[in-house]
């Protein structure tokens, strides 16, 4: 059991649709991590940036990337987190990889495909809420417009973090930071949001403002906007169980079925 979390959180712009350089600058900008760290965020589509033409840059879970992550999370001795897009039997996945050191892989499908882009006419949709152990910590990984879905997020599984990768455009990021710190309030649980910087191929912008909230929502980052940046935060297990035992909320919660 740790009772402390040490998160590497990786704001940055990508590379439109260039799988090989994307990778090859995140290498660089992990080089840069010169502590020891127990997770790594990357963005959602960190390979690609938020495309849809996901033909063109679709890869396996054999593929190229997947094994960079494994080598990384080797190298770098903690989990590398991120999305990319997945080709598997005929259909295309933006699929969040948790890749432990030890080359375990853990996976989820981001459930909420973006219709205002058609991100549900190329991507198939997951179904399956995913709570990732790992030393001690119980993670609940989700992907970007999933975050504007609480049901979904509801922390009816006791866990510990919720981590949200993204491409969320700066023209509603004012959402972002506002819907990141409800997560963290209502979930009584730490919120970390990670998302990219730039233009992309479709004239997309990006300020980032990627954020660490604890329980009570206060943002434990300084992450400057439209600036590629790494920080590292601490999560303390202490800091959860001593609000959650003093404030019984979740205790309190109601009790639904998803349909």
């Amino acid at each position: 059991m740790y009772e402390q979390l040490k998160i590497a959180v990786v704001q940055s712009d990508l590379v439109w649709e260039n799988p090989e350089l994307n990778r090859k600058n995140f290498s660089e900008k992990l080089k840069s991590i010169s502590e020891s760290v127990d997770v790594i965020i990357l963005p959602e589509m960190f390979t690609t940036g938020f495309t849809m033409y996901a033909k063109k840059v679709a890869e396996t879970m054999q593929g190229k990337t997947v094994e960079w992550m494994k080598n990384e999370a080797s190298k770098h001795n903690a989990a590398i987190v991120g999305s990319l897009i997945i080709s598997e039997e005929n259909k295309y996945y933006n699929r969040l990889l948790f890749v432990e050191p030890s080359g375990k892989i853990s996976i989820y499908n981001k459930r909420h495909t973006f219709t205002l882009v058609g991100e549900d006419k190329v991507f198939t949709a997951g179904n399956e809420k995913v709570i990732m152990n790992y030393k001690g910590w119980k993670i609940c990984p989700l992907i970007c417009y999933d975050l504007r879905f609480p049901v979904w997020a509801r922390n009816t599984e006791g866990y510990d973090v919720l981590i949200y990768v993204a491409n969320w455009p700066e023209p509603r990021v004012s959402a972002w930071d506002t819907l990141l710190k409800a997560r963290a309030i209502e979930n009584m649980s730490y919120c970390i949001g990670v998302n990219r910087v730039g233009i992309d191929g479709v004239n997309s912008e990006y300020s980032g403002h990627s954020s660490v909230y604890d329980v009570l929502g206060n943002t434990l980052t300084t992450f400057k906007p439209n600036k590629e940046q790494v920080e590292i935060v601490t999560l303390e297990k202490r800091h959860i169980s001593g609000y959650r035992n003093k404030l019984k909320f979740l205790d309190d919660r109601d009790v639904f079925t998803l349909q």
